[in-house]
């Protein structure tokens, strides 16, 4: 995620989550007994937990039983320095800087990098979302798909905006995709396979296909021109088929006017203007223009999951337009009853909603046919309801509602946020990352929601500053249309004591029961922002790292035995040398090393299992 998620561009008068959430607080407030009060604070999570749906084994925070999280946490008072800090029992090393070359002839970087050329052959910036793709027994082998979000001008180039093409295609050739081969070594360091057929760059510049309903459709412009890249690669996910799928999420910012232009009710939706984030790629490259008449549907063309084969490097990237078009933050993927694929995805905006994608039948007998399990499914969005259950809405040209307003499934999934407000799906306050426990429940971070007004006592999170984590259960293995949910954790819960974070963000569940959150967003008593570990079963929850100033902890990867963990810190010092030279150590900062984007390497001192 980056700063611009803050924006609404939800303008439907769907019932809010904060109703829903206040009715079903109501609801439960006998169950909660004395262990809250409802005018100063929401339900313990240790009630939230006591209640776990469909048989799980979680019980009650606290509530006794051996904890899987066992290591002795980064202390409040370590967690804010310049410098990361992680357990005393772990160790971390840090590779895969912005700018390190991963091409021939293998270009080094430097600060202010000035060429494209360069920069295309080059880790790029923004370090996000990533999955360990293993070669053979691939504890100390295999590619890393590397996803990069964003990077300013100031960062990129030194400059506010650009002054020819070739700044833009510099700041282009920054964003997107690292797949790159990477290996431990005798020593136990890790290090790029420089040379190796699976290394590769993708960008906003590479070929890409599209798949499935939306595929060919008028409203992605003209057929016969050639379709390139991708933008704003925030969260990932692997499928049960070991390919990679990227999420481009804040991609309306890349997208500006020189001339006259009227937005239409899509493109105010999914929240495109004049100026966009401020990148001015339109000032020089007329793709992104909105008011470039040669252009049109150039801004349809993002939005999407898309999906990379790291074995196949010379294969187009492909985006599955059957999985829908949002601010996608994640792909989390399972396979559900009968043998289908299933994908929790959230768009991170504010007031907007939370997806799930169940393929037509079994992912294995699909392929066997040479279909894309991503092309051929179906996609829903949530609505939350009061007494803690709820129901995945179709969106489907066959719904009478939706027929009215859209010409086909194609049209439907290009404006999947318009089909989603007419069906009357639960806003929520920026639902993130997705992550499905080993039991099939499904959780979701919701970063935070400044927005939100009109507190009262049985709904004190109004506005919502810090975030939480929602939890749910569907029917039929992840693969039916009803779930009962309830609220895992919330993050001002944590506060004043020795485990506090804020804004959620990054999550995965192990295979083990821990949860791990990341963060993104001002954390309190001076923290960084932070890796946390929580015990699904026991409600153990403690602080695994923190990063360093102005940066935000965000992607996990691991390998099969868990025993490494890869994480990143992305815009480190917000870019500033006087608050970082990360991944440079200084103890002070000297105002002239530019901090860079980079990835951690975690390990346990003990060579035990990472989080434990």
């Amino acid at each position: 995620m980056n700063l611009e998620d803050d924006e609404t561009t939800n303008r439907s008068d769907n019932r809010p989550f904060a109703d829903v959430l206040a009715a079903r607080v109501s609801r439960r407030t006998a169950i909660a007994g004395g262990l809250a009060t409802m005018a100063t604070t929401f339900v313990a999570p240790s009630v939230v937990s006591a209640q776990a749906t469909n048989g799980n084994q979680a019980t009650a925070p606290g509530s006794g039983g051996r904890s899987r999280v066992n290591f002795e946490p980064v202390a409040i008072a370590d967690g804010g320095g310049p410098n990361p800090a992680i357990s005393p029992d772990y160790q971390y090393d840090v590779i895969l800087p912005w700018g390190e070359p991963i091409l021939p002839p293998y270009p080094e970087h430097v600060n202010g990098q000035k060429s494209a050329a360069d920069q295309e052959k080059q880790i790029g910036i923004g370090h996000d979302g990533m999955h360990f793709f293993p070669v053979g027994p691939g504890n100390g082998r295999g590619t890393l798909a590397l996803n990069h979000e964003f990077g300013r001008n100031t960062h990129v180039f030194g400059k506010d905006d650009p002054e020819s093409l070739e700044d833009v295609r510099l700041s282009q050739a920054a964003h997107g995709i690292s797949m790159v081969e990477i290996r431990k070594s005798s020593r136990g360091t890790w290090s790029v396979v420089r040379g190796h057929r699976r290394n590769r760059r993708v960008t906003v510049n590479t070929p890409v296909t599209f798949s499935g309903p939306a595929a060919g459709h008028p409203a992605l412009g003209d057929p016969t021109r050639p379709s390139y890249g991708t933008v704003n690669n925030c969260s990932s996910g692997a499928t049960p088929w070991g390919t990679y799928v990227t999420c481009e999420e804040n991609f309306n910012g890349y997208f500006g006017a020189t001339g006259g232009w009227t937005p239409t009710e899509s493109q105010s939706r999914y929240g495109f203007s004049e100026t966009g984030f401020g990148y001015g790629w339109e000032t020089f490259d007329p793709r992104f223009d909105l008011s470039s008449p040669d252009h049109t549907g150039e801004d349809n063309r993002f939005g999407w999951c898309v999906e990379i084969d790291p074995n196949k490097p010379r294969t187009a990237p492909v985006k599955r337009t059957a999985m829908g078009r949002f601010k996608h933050e994640g792909a989390a993927f399972t396979t559900g009853l009968g043998g289908k694929v299933v994908c929790y995805m959230g768009d991170d905006q504010r007031f907007d909603y939370i997806y799930k994608y169940v393929s037509r039948k079994s992912w294995r007998a699909m392929r066997a046919e040479g279909v894309s399990p991503l092309d051929d499914g179906d996609l829903y969005v949530a609505r939350f309801d009061d007494d803690g259950t709820g129901v995945w809405l179709h969106l489907d040209i066959a719904d009478p509602v939706l027929a009215n307003l859209f010409a086909d499934q194609g049209e439907l999934l290009i404006d999947t946020r318009l089909a989603a407000d007419a069906l009357g799906a639960t806003p929520m306050d920026r639902p993130e990352w997705a992550t499905v426990a080993p039991n099939g429940d499904v959780y979701c971070t919701l970063t935070n929601n400044s927005r939100r007004i009109e507190p009262n006592a049985a709904n004190p999170l109004a506005p919502n500053a810090d975030g939480h984590i929602i939890r749910w259960t569907d029917t039929r293995r992840n693969t039916g249309l009803e779930f009962e949910w309830d609220i895992y954790l919330f993050a001002q819960d944590t506060h004043g004591t020795d485990d506090t974070f804020s804004d959620p963000d990054g999550l995965w569940a192990d295979k083990h029961g821990r949860l791990f959150i990341e963060t993104d967003g001002g954390q309190k008593d001076g923290l960084n922002n932070q890796i946390m570990v929580a015990d699904l079963r026991t409600g153990d929850l403690r602080r695994l790292l923190t990063g360093v100033a102005g940066d935000e902890i965000t992607g996990i990867a691991y390998t099969p035995n868990q025993r490494i963990m890869f994480a990143n810190s992305q815009h480190p010092g917000n870019g500033d040398p006087n608050l970082t030279n990360f991944p440079v150590m200084n103890e002070t900062p000297d105002g002239a090393t530019i901090p860079r984007d980079a990835t951690f390497v975690i390990t346990k001192k003990d060579g035990g299992i990472v989080g434990s």
